[in-house]
């Protein structure tokens, strides 16, 4: 691939030796990768600042994602917003609602002049960031998508064929149970990002809603759904599984994770943007790699999983030439080598179809087993409005709520029904503040 720091370095030599330059237009990208990620991210941006001499883009590391959109919101306040924020997918609603601080993806591309083609883009990649009809409003930058991790090593010790992975949660949960009844370990498996995997993906999994209004989609008079017929069978069955070993709960976000790298737990179900953090602590290891399990009495699953990570907002403010950067930088960001590079250094998913068929290409997914897969699940159908994202309002708010009350529920506080029946009580509290303030 391309190595986009010598490109950028050649670049400033020639401008250099030139004697003289036109000035650039500076334009200004907050975002929350850190690390490794941090340091793509630069790369990026010098490959886009060495493929021409008009625009410059300077990326800033804000913090969190969290700490990150709340900075844009006090800048914009300020008057001092940057041209490009980062922004995780639970602030979709909340960005769309920033009403006069967001400049459309489609229509900034259009006033720009910049040629621009949605349908280039996976449609389950960008359908969580569409308006009603059907205008991108965000560039998705770094997608993924929930799958399952196997400790082949553990399953082979346990006598479990590895050669094909359970599709359904019977078979699933018959292999968990018998990697604890053979003593290969002492848990059968953990979960990361038990809201996102458990219930919101289990909903798009299985094209029924996770909220009324076309989940959120239709408007702010919206409900959430989760203490119907399959999230309760789902978390009872969790429950169940809990109380031998089958299923343990490791924490919030991503703090179950050392008990997979470690061999207590023989499954992990997590992003499919970890796989590079599971080779690398798992060196070692055998490991496998599944899509999410589905309830196969349930019609129409599975469906397609829906993605987590963020995307790239635009806001107002800034001058037309700054914007016209953006929608240049936008282009570059979309092409095919561009997003290979990035989805196989990274693991996210890429955001086009080009970038999709380049890896294939390339030969990335016959050397690299189970890279594809998290593709192959997010495009496995046509997105429904069950299917599409969610789009709600206090987000943040309402995961919390979520894993406050299934946390009653793995702790044996509570029983299932009654723990989602409070978690939908609550959450839709925090809906009615949202749809008041917008």
């Amino acid at each position: 691939m391309k190595n986009f720091a010598l490109a950028a370095a050649a670049a400033v030599a020639a401008v250099a030796m030139a004697g003289s330059a036109s000035a650039q237009t500076e334009i200004t990208w907050w975002h929350a990768m850190g690390g490794k990620l941090g340091e793509k991210v630069e790369e990026i941006a010098a490959g886009f600042n060495a493929s021409q001499s008009d625009y410059k883009i300077n990326p800033v590391f804000k913090g969190s994602y969290a700490e990150t959109m709340t900075a844009a919101v006090a800048a914009f306040r300020a008057g001092q917003q940057p041209n490009i924020v980062q922004v995780f997918e639970v602030g979709t609603a909340t960005m769309m609602g920033a009403e006069g601080a967001i400049y459309p993806v489609y229509k900034m591309m259009e006033d720009a002049g910049e040629p621009f083609d949605q349908s280039a883009y996976l449609p389950s990649v960008i359908s969580y960031y569409v308006d009603d009809n059907n205008n991108l409003l965000s560039l998705p930058f770094n997608s993924s998508t929930p799958i399952v991790y196997y400790n082949a090593d553990i399953l082979e010790k346990a006598g479990v064929d590895t050669t094909e992975m359970p599709k359904t949660w019977n078979d699933f949960a018959a292999v968990a149970k018998q990697v604890v009844d053979s003593g290969a370990a002492d848990c059968g498996f953990t979960t990361t990002w038990q809201s996102w995997i458990q219930l919101e993906n289990l909903a798009a999994w299985h094209n029924v809603p996770f909220a009324t209004a076309n989940d959120g989609y239709a408007g702010t008079d919206v409900e959430l759904l989760i203490n119907g017929e399959l999230p309760v069978r789902h978390v009872t069955n969790m429950a169940n599984w809990a109380k031998d070993g089958t299923f343990k709960y490791g924490g919030r976000q991503s703090a179950g994770n050392p008990m997979f790298f470690s061999g207590e737990c023989a499954i992990t179900m997590g992003s499919s943007a970890g796989r590079a953090g599971i080779i690398a602590n798992m060196p070692d290891t055998k490991v496998a790699y599944g899509m999410l399990p589905y309830y196969d009495d349930v019609a129409g699953a599975p469906q397609n999983s829906i993605i987590g990570g963020a995307t790239l907002w635009v806001l107002e403010g800034g001058e037309p030439e700054e914007y016209k950067g953006v929608a240049k930088f936008f282009t570059y960001l979309s092409s095919a080598e561009v997003q290979a590079d990035w989805h196989q250094a990274t693991g996210y998913l890429p955001i086009t179809t080009a970038a999709y068929e380049l890896s294939k290409e390339q030969g990335y997914y016959e050397k690299n087993p189970g890279a594809e897969l998290p593709i192959q699940q997010m495009t496995l159908n046509t997105p429904t409005v069950n299917s599409r994202g969610l789009r709600l309002g206090n987000f943040v708010q309402i995961r919390d709520v979520i894993n406050e009350e299934l946390e009653t529920v793995w702790s044996g506080q509570a029983e299932p029904q009654a723990a989602m029946d409070k978690a939908v009580e609550r959450s839709n509290e925090l809906l009615k503040q949202f749809a008041a303030s917008n």
